[in-house]
């Protein structure tokens, strides 16, 4: 919990700079796809520079010791090359945060990116500045511009889990890189008739005021929720049950919105594991709401929660 608040570590900042960083990152860029036709230490290059840059560069004003650090992965697989230097990638960001009493890490992120395009030439530097979000270049930019977005995703949801709408500040550092964001042609992801699931639509999702909830949500899921099931198990299997109640009521009254198939993403074993062991009623009401949130997985909670 000491790097949900503002502490006295911040004040020993400038004496132990190597614990201010807030996220302990593996990132993997893959060129498979395009063959030969570029050199691939390129590729090498990046994936070494974009490590750099997100776990190197301080994301927020927060001190995180070593064992707080956000546990996450980004992997970038580029799919074609559009023009010289010009790529388009997929990009898979995934992310985990620790459960209280326990070494299991709960999923925040995990989430695939589909269409990603940039420029990049090796050793070009590969920064980020939110005061001029696409660089000298909108197709370099695009680069940092989105990685820097789901980074601030990951920072706000992290806090939302350990306070009550923790994350507000990080989710803002989101929206302005969505309002600035890198234009030309080739890039997408960034406007709303860019499609139906795109960092546009999750970041309104997570800033827009009528959709609150959402983050009451994951603090229930996660801080009264998950934290709670090495002390009182049967304690924190109704609140995770009023957790996904209440994400069920919200798909009801906001059909179509991103954040209700992101959130449910990669959480099927987490939430059979939960509640397996489940009272015969707990686990009956439990089953009926996962078919309707993750309808994709309705043949596992039918076979693992009947």
């Amino acid at each position: 919990m000491l790097k949900k608040i503002i502490s006295l570590f911040i004040i020993c900042l400038s004496i132990q700079p190597s614990k201010a960083q807030e996220l302990q990152a593996r990132v993997s860029v893959l060129a498979q796809q395009i063959g030969t036709s570029v050199n691939p230490k390129i590729f090498t290059t990046l994936q070494s520079q974009l490590t750099d840059l997100i776990n190197n560069r301080r994301w927020s004003k927060f001190t995180f010791q070593a064992q707080e650090k956000i546990q996450c992965s980004f992997l970038l697989n580029i799919t074609s090359v559009v023009e010289d230097n010009v790529y388009k990638a997929t990009l898979t960001v995934q992310a985990a945060r620790p459960v209280y009493n326990a070494t299991y890490q709960s999923p925040l992120v995990n989430y695939q990116d589909a269409e990603v395009t940039f420029k990049y030439i090796e050793y070009q530097p590969i920064e980020f500045n939110e005061n001029r979000v696409q660089g000298t270049e909108p197709l370099s930019g695009n680069l940092t511009a989105t990685f820097a977005f789901y980074i601030y995703t990951i920072l706000g949801l992290d806090f939302d889990s350990f306070s009550p709408k923790g994350g507000l500040t990080f989710f803002q550092s989101a929206q302005n890189i969505v309002t600035n964001a890198p234009d030309s042609r080739n890039i997408s992801g960034w406007k709303s008739f860019d499609g139906s699931r795109n960092r546009y639509w999750l970041s309104s999702n997570l800033n827009d005021v009528k959709y609150n909830i959402i983050h009451d949500i994951f603090y229930r899921y996660y801080r009264s929720g998950m934290d709670n099931l090495y002390s009182n198990e049967i304690l924190a299997r109704e609140n995770i049950l009023d957790a996904l109640t209440k994400l069920q009521n919200f798909g009801k009254e906001n059909p179509g919105t991103m954040i209700l198939p992101f959130f449910m993403q990669n959480r099927s074993d987490e939430l059979i594991g939960i509640f397996t062991k489940a009272d015969p009623q707990t686990k009956a009401t439990a089953l009926q709401l996962l078919l309707q949130l993750d309808i994709g997985n309705s043949d596992k909670y039918n076979t693992s929660l009947k």
